[in-house]
């Protein structure tokens, strides 16, 4: 049995034209189940997209089974990745989670389903993620990471277990372990601020609780070296994403054999690595240098 997958959309139809395709094009899919939460529009604007993407997941095959489930309401991201992601797990025992605005290589179900099958006793190991944007050539094939990246994703009953809501929760636990800096790359990004803003209503991010609930409970990602997932949302039509080709990413097209990683420790050196491109990126000189590039073209936002 493959996992089921858990794709989220919301107004978006030619991203989820996107995601759909090319997830029909891996072999598995025809075996996967496949569930699409859509979400209701927020605002009367959003309206007639929110629309056009319904029309079309009502209509989408290539699968072996398709289950729509409609909000009637707006739910937001985070309400809904969360109970999706419970709902489905618990019934399951594991899932594959994708948002519309993403694109996947044509083995990405293939290297997920063996990563789940290959680590599904080891506790050590909470979370399977198949995005690289770092395009670092020192990382191997896969490594393990005390991080979740949530740009095609996929986790265990068991683990998601250890997912706590609470931001403010989370938060006083890395302060009283003194851990933030740690958590922050070494001070090179600041998923600490994010938790932050998340606790004071300013973003309402499930992925910082999700990587601060695995990190305080010492339990690593499985990650890639060779990318199976790129993400197309930054062109101003999401939410949270922005910034050009910050985190773009290379689609590796061939398959990506799962070799258990043994001990289930954490790789120093990828850490060291994701360190070195968080500082390349969001140090003080280079973003007053994407500030200056964005203005240049005309985009005058923050």
């Amino acid at each position: 049995m493959y996992a089921p997958i858990l794709l989220f959309v919301y107004n978006r139809p030619e991203h989820t034209r996107r995601v759909i395709e090319s997830l029909q094009a891996n072999a598995e899919a025809a075996e996967s189940e496949l569930f699409i939460y859509a979400d209701q529009a927020r605002h009367e604007t959003d309206a007639p997209k929110v629309k056009e993407v319904r029309e079309y997941i009502r209509h989408i095959d290539g699968f072996r089974h398709v289950t729509l489930i409609e909000r009637d309401e707006n739910w937001g991201l985070a309400r809904n990745i969360i109970d999706g992601v419970t709902t489905q797990v618990n019934a399951y025992g594991r899932v594959i989670v994708l948002e519309d605005d993403l694109v996947v290589a044509p083995h990405f179900l293939r290297f997920m389903n063996d990563a789940l099958e290959v680590y599904k006793e080891e506790e050590k190991v909470g979370h399977i993620q198949a995005c690289d944007f770092t395009k670092d050539p020192s990382l191997p094939d896969t490594f393990l990471i005390k991080w979740t990246g949530s740009w095609g994703w996929a986790t265990w009953a068991r683990a998601w277990k250890h997912f706590n809501p609470d931001g403010k929760a989370l938060l006083a636990q890395l302060k009283s372990r003194k851990l933030t800096r740690q958590f922050d790359f070494n001070g090179n990004y600041p998923f600490t601020r994010m938790l932050h803003r998340q606790i004071a209503g300013k973003n309402n991010s499930w992925a910082i609780r999700w990587n601060a609930s695995l990190f305080l409970d010492d339990i690593l990602s499985l990650n890639v070296g060779k990318s199976l997932v790129q993400n197309t949302g930054f062109d101003g039509s999401g939410t949270n994403c922005g910034g050009g080709g910050l985190y773009s990413s290379d689609l590796w097209m061939e398959p990506l054999p799962v070799v258990p990683v043994s001990p289930a420790e954490e790789n120093i050196a990828a850490r060291k690595a994701f360190e070195r491109y968080y500082h390349r990126t969001n140090c003080f000189w280079a973003k007053a240098v994407r500030r200056i590039r964005r203005t240049l073209h005309g985009d005058f936002g923050a």
